[in-house]
Order: structure tokens, then C-alpha cells, then sequence
């Protein structure tokens, strides 16, 4: 039985080589909004529903759809206060369905990197063909509205194939946020080019912490603060990472976005704090850190 995915390899937390970011600083900060679209009546997957709900599902549907409608505008203004970019994970379908958020965004230096086609379209049971065209269709659609060269990736609803982080490589991006298992950023062990596995937490992701955990804005705010804290003091010795996922629809409700603004404002107000993307997190990564981490890794299940 096959008892590790392979993707990377072990590096224990304290015995890494030293990263140093930009300006001197302890955190590489970065927000991902996930712009989504979601369909009333997906083709179906034979691996998961769309909807939990008989279709069409016009609650669930008309719930995320807020997001495009109201919650973005909203969370868009909160981190212009605050001087953040984001860095969208954008289902490019979103260039046509809603062209006038793309443009808001990319008004604003934001990047994009693909969240695949729709969010109920999944990738589990494609063949290397149709899974290549998705890919492509992503580097096409957001070149053409953007103008931007597409470089990370997260999978469409965090569904996979054995081909993905291959095939994302061999097809030129350069950074995948598919991996939750750290706080640096790393290597990633594919056929093909030169990938990195940027930090993207699960555990600071709006839709973990008001629909799973349901957890309170205010208690929202004071986790992503602990958070910062402890990667702000663990900075000092070599440079952390901290994102925080969000989901317009979620975190764009009125009552929860001063929470959201202020645990912004709070990071945002330390002056070692480098406020970036994911594309450059990734790039000053794999120029400086890529080839040291690697040679330092111990392969999963070699004795050190």
C-alpha cells in the first residue's frame, strides 16, 4: 500500500535554511479571495454532488452568488484601507459571467491564478486530456482579461487527480496552494519543471471558521491575530508565511467585515511585515531557497 503521496519531501520546521524576505521582514503576509462562480445545475460528477439539495438549488446558489454581488464590493473596500492586494483564486468562468469584478480587481494590481473553470466542476475522474484542457483553458481565459501570465494554482473545489501538480508544472505555473502542510513555503516533486508549494491555511480560511467551526466575527479576528503573533515571533529566526483564504460571500456579510478590517489593520500595522502575492512569494522562494530546501530534505521514511 502506497502510505505517502510523494509530493515532497521532510524538513523539520527547526532545522530548515534560513529565509529572509524582502525588506528584512518576519511575515510574508498575502489575502486570497477566492472569486467564485457556481452553477444552478452542473454536469454531474460521479465523485460528488454539487448541491446537497435536489436540483436546481436556488438557496445555495443565490447564498454564494452574494458574494459577487455584495460581499466582494464590501471586502474590496476593506483591503484597499488597508493597503492589501490580493491574490485571487479565480474560477475564470468569472471573466464572463462578472467582467466588471475582474476589472475592480486587476484596477488594483491584484493577481489572479486559477480556482479552475467553475467551482461545480470538479476534476476527480478526468482523463489527462481533459484535465490538461482545464489547465489551459485557465493560462488562455486569464491572459486574455488580464493580461496576466498565470502562475499558481488551487484546484477547483480542492479536487484532484493523480496528473494535477504534474501536469500544472509541465504546462509552465510555477506555484500551487493544494499543499496544507506548513507555514514556509517548499518544494514540490514533479515529472517536469520547478514548482513551490506556497502556505495557504486551511485552518484561517473563512469557510473553516464561520460553516465548520462557527466560530463569532470577533472570535474570527482574534484567531488571525494569534496566528500573525506566532509567525511574526517564529519570523525573527527565518521567514513564515501567513494567508488568509477568503470567500466574498462569507466574510462580505455586513456583520462580519469589521472583524475582518480590523484583524487586517492590526497585521498591517507592523513594520516587518511584507504585504505580497502568492506569485511573488513563490518567485522570491524558487530564486533564493528552492535548491537549498531541496538539497536539505530527507526523502518520507529514510532515516535521518
Amino acid at each position: 500500500m502506497k502510505r505517502d503521496p510523494g509530493l515532497y519531501d521532510y524538513l523539520a520546521y527547526n532545522h530548515r535554511p534560513k529565509i529572509t524576505w524582502p525588506g528584512g521582514a518576519r511575515v510574508a503576509f498575502w489575502v486570497a479571495p477566492n472569486i467564485e462562480f457556481y452553477e444552478l445545475n452542473p454536469p454531474k460528477n460521479p465523485a460528488r454532488t454539487a448541491w446537497a439539495r435536489p436540483a436546481p438549488d436556488v438557496l445555495n446558489y443565490s447564498y454564494r452568488d452574494y458574494g459577487n454581488r455584495a460581499g466582494f464590493w464590501r471586502m474590496l473596500e476593506a483591503m484597499k484601507r488597508c493597503n492589501v492586494r490580493g491574490s485571487v483564486s479565480l474560477n475564470v468562468a468569472m471573466c464572463e459571467h462578472h467582467p466588471e469584478v475582474i476589472a475592480a480587481c486587476a484596477a488594483e494590481g491584484w493577481e489572479f491564478y486559477s480556482h479552475g473553470t467553475y467551482n461545480t466542476r470538479y476534476l476527480m475522474g478526468m482523463s489527462e486530456a481533459q484535465e490538461r484542457a482545464v489547465i489551459q483553458d485557465s493560462i488562455d481565459t486569464i491572459k486574455k482579461h488580464t493580461g496576466q501570465k498565470l502562475d499558481g494554482w488551487l484546484a477547483p473545489a480542492l479536487t484532484y487527480t493523480e496528473n494535477t501538480l504534474n501536469l500544472v508544472a509541465e504546462m509552465g505555473l510555477t506555484y500551487v496552494c493544494d499543499l496544507f502542510h506548513d507555514d514556509q513555503p517548499g518544494p514540490v516533486k514533479v515529472k517536469q519543471g520547478r514548482l513551490t508549494s506556497v502556505p495557504y491555511s486551511l485552518e484561517m480560511n473563512d469557510t473553516i471558521v464561520y460553516n465548520v467551526n462557527l466560530v463569532q466575527p470577533r472570535r474570527y479576528a482574534d484567531i488571525l491575530k494569534r496566528q500573525f503573533d506566532r509567525l511574526y515571533e517564529e519570523g525573527e529566526d527565518s521567514g513564515t508565511v501567513m494567508c488568509i483564504p477568503l470567500h466574498p460571500y462569507l466574510v462580505g456579510q455586513p456583520y462580519r467585515m469589521a472583524a475582518f478590517e480590523e484583524a487586517l489593520s492590526y497585521i498591517t500595522s507592523h513594520d516587518k511585515v511584507w504585504l505580497a502575492t502568492g506569485r511573488e512569494i513563490a518567485q522570491h522562494f524558487s530564486q533564493h531557497y528552492f535548491d537549498a530546501f531541496a538539497a536539505a530534505a530527507q526523502r518520507v521514511g529514510e532515516a535521518p
